[in-house]
């Protein structure tokens, strides 16, 4: 498998564990992009694959969810923190 096959998986992954998080702690993707401090667009657009993710959203991530950033970017097959 080459490169760029395992960096979209990976990506993949990574939405689908925010999106997991996100339901685990029952909230709406508008409260999430709320506490996140962007749009419901500007999220959208990250769990879609549109928009990369910055550093500074997902240490807002981390902190939200406590989970690993290493987690939630597909690198740790569990979710510890």
């Amino acid at each position: 498998m080459d490169e760029v096959h395992k960096m979209r998986i990976r990506g993949d992954i990574m939405r689908v564990n925010i999106e997991v998080e996100r339901t685990r702690l029952q909230k709406t993707k508008t409260e999430m992009s709320q506490e996140l401090g962007v749009t419901y667009k500007t999220y959208n657009s990250y769990i879609t694959g549109k928009t990369p993710i910055p550093s500074d959203i997902l240490e807002k991530l981390r902190d939200i969810t406590g989970r690993s950033i290493d987690y939630l970017l597909g690198l740790q097959t569990d979710n510890a923190s």
